[in-house]
């Protein structure tokens, strides 16, 4: 839900600022503007001289409002990048011992984690998403546990079987893995 809201904001801040720059534009080539908009014609500048000299005493001013824009603007790049970056680990690198390596894609490891995962005794369901780099990449595990089950028992089970046969299959040193348990919630059933 994080990454749909930094999504909606990051296009509503870029839809105001292209407006906002499309409508300077349109005022500054002679374009008809509203009248309430502050540029109306090709002679009027963003900030006049009096508000421009206001702070030329202070020599300070000018580089300070020059780096704080380029810092919002790193910082803009920054926000953009991070919502064009992927969740999953596209794909991992398998060591076959030849010396040449294979490439194993990532959603097969994570269906295979997964189905592996929800064949555990007390796992109701299971989803695996991998993360990190390519020659060491980590699990994220949700599972959803039956009532009845143990969740200590739950975690040994896949970190002894799913997460230890995913790691040796792979040829990995080492499979960190972030695990998150819910238990099932049935609904309340009247017994006649």
């Amino acid at each position: 839900m994080l990454s749909t809201v930094n999504r909606v904001l990051l296009g509503l801040v870029g839809l105001v600022l292209v407006a906002a720059g499309g409508a300077v534009l349109a005022a500054g080539s002679g374009l008809s503007v509203p009248s309430w908009w502050p540029w109306h014609g090709t002679d009027d500048v963003v900030l006049s001289r009096a508000r421009r000299e206001r702070w030329h005493d202070y020599g300070w001013w000018w580089p300070v409002v020059i780096a704080a824009l380029a810092v919002l603007i790193l910082l803009a790049l920054w926000w953009l990048l991070a919502q064009l970056r992927r969740a999953r680990l596209a794909e991992v690198l398998v060591d076959s011992g030849d010396g040449e390596g294979a490439l194993l894609r990532g959603r097969a490891l994570e269906t295979v984690l997964a189905g592996e995962a929800e064949a555990l005794h007390g796992v109701a369901r299971a989803q695996v998403t991998l993360h990190g780099r390519r020659t060491t990449p980590a699990a994220r595990a949700a599972l959803l546990l039956e009532p009845h089950a143990a969740p200590a028992e739950a975690l040994a089970l896949l970190t002894s079987q799913a997460l230890a046969h995913a790691r040796d299959s792979a040829g990995l040193a080492a499979l960190p893995a972030e695990v998150r348990m819910r238990a099932v919630k049935h609904r309340p059933q009247r017994v006649s």
